[in-house]
């Protein structure tokens, strides 16, 4: 599969200097408009040592491939301002781990809202693991007047490949983020030595299960229990745990196997979380979970209508939009799907609600982001699907599939392979196109 390529291109580098914190951007979208080097904040962070911190711990998983890893990977990460709060977001090189920072501790001017890439360099890096104390620190998203006309045509450029399945991911953590559950939560010295009795093999399997107000180790699933495969995932975590107030702890209904999940440290004045894919093996771009959703003939108008609804509000309600915009709750659900499939919509675990953002991507250059759905609707349009009741057959160049709707089962060696663990397969989601199209069908 082509890769895209991201081009970043900054005023000139991000520095740390003099108490100074000056992020470089490059490309996004604002309220005022797109711009080339969007300006959003100008002020202090008033909680500078943990903020620097969980910036790095975000560059961190960036630049990071923890499955097979291998040098070469680089990537900036994204932020967006919604006139409150920055959040700060990055995915790692394998797909398996997304990471977000959201600082509520600012006291400035918001210059401006949306969405942009920051550039983090090598230099900044070694800067910010240098910041220590209580002493508050001026934060700059984007250029200033002056850095602007003493910057003498110093640009800084990067292009990277820009994986599909990078972009897939940022869709399917949000989907699937939405149906976890808060677990455990767990205070400060509590959430230390728990962290700290993780195995020390990066590739070891545990399971965080409640117990009585704390949290033990288990080698298999359990009750309320949370997975967490692959220790050495939540590895930037770890630097933080000087500054943690808490530590939530989010999963699904527990389940047999192998399930994602997500840990927040509550930190002063800001949040940072890691959600965590089932295996290292396995990237978020490949669950499924946003299938059924886009697999909706509706689901594309409705995201046209419910995008220009959007504002970069801090949080995206589903009952608020459903009545501005008209919709069913149902729709509304698809609709932000199909908004998460392009980037623009993320999931807050901690408020329960989704928030607004723009990805700084070329979209048209990855508009085939979902390969098992193009499949299932070449098959229901080319006729392949014969329905009876809640029942179809599926005839592909591989035999005749046998699908239960409803049950969303089918005869294919790939539900045989996940039993739905990872999404529907393509002759479901065929199936299930071509009844409400048959429904549709006047009679």
């Amino acid at each position: 599969m082509t890769q895209a390529v991201q081009a970043y291109s900054y005023a000139g580098p991000s520095v740390l200097a003099d108490g100074r914190l000056g992020l470089s951007t490059s490309g996004g979208t604002a309220l005022s408009g797109p711009q080339t080097h969007p300006r959003f904040f100008s002020g202090l962070l008033t909680q500078a040592a943990p903020a620097a911190a969980g910036l790095l711990a975000v560059a961190d998983v960036a630049l990071t491939r923890y499955h097979q890893p291998r040098p070469g990977w680089t990537r900036d990460p994204v932020v967006t301002c919604d006139g409150g709060r920055l959040r700060f977001e990055s995915f790692s090189a394998c797909g398996g781990v997304y990471a977000r920072l959201d600082v509520d501790a600012l006291d400035g001017d918001v210059l401006d809202r949306g969405t942009t890439n920051v550039d983090v360099n090598g230099p900044l890096r070694e800067s910010l693991a240098r910041v220590g104390g209580r002493d508050p620190l001026h934060l700059g998203v984007g250029p200033d007047e002056l850095t602007v006309t003493t910057l003498d045509g110093a640009v800084v450029e990067k292009k990277v490949p820009l994986p599909t399945r990078w972009l897939r991911g940022f869709a399917e953590v949000q989907v699937i983020a939405a149906g976890f559950d808060l677990r455990a939560e767990l205070k400060g010295p509590q959430a230390v030595r728990f962290l700290r009795s993780l195995p020390r093999k990066a590739t070891s399997t545990v399971w965080a299960m409640p117990s009585g107000g704390d949290l033990r180790l288990a080698s298999g699933p359990g009750r309320g229990a949370v997975c967490l495969s692959g220790t050495g995932r939540v590895t930037t975590l770890m630097p933080l745990l000087r500054f943690a107030k808490a530590l939530r702890v989010y999963g699904p209904a527990a389940g047999a196997g192998h399930q994602a999940g997500a840990w927040e440290l509550e930190l002063p004045g800001m949040r940072y979380t890691l959600a965590v894919s089932p295996e290292p093996w396995r990237g978020f771009s490949g669950e499924g979970a946003v299938l059924d959703h886009l697999a909706t003939d509706e689901a594309a108008g409705d995201a046209d209508v419910l995008g220009m609804l959007l504002n970069f509000e801090p949080t995206v309600e589903i009952g608020l939009l459903a009545d501005r915009s008209g919709l069913p709750v149902e729709r509304v659900r698809a609709a932000l799907t199909q908004l998460g499939t392009a980037g623009r919509v993320g999931y807050d675990l901690r408020e329960a609600s989704h928030f607004h953002r723009e990805l700084p991507y070329d979209r048209d250059q990855v508009a085939q982001l979902n390969p098992r759905l193009t499949a299932a609707r070449a098959l229901a349009d080319s006729g392949a699907v014969r329905l009876d009741g809640d029942h179809a057959r599926v005839t592909t160049s591989g035999g005749v599939r046998q699908v239960r709707i409803e049950q969303g089962t089918c005869t294919c060696e790939w539900w045989f392979d996940h039993r739905g663990s990872r999404g529907p397969c393509k002759h479901v989601l065929a199936a299930r196109i071509a009844a409400r199209l048959a429904v549709d069908v006047p009679a």
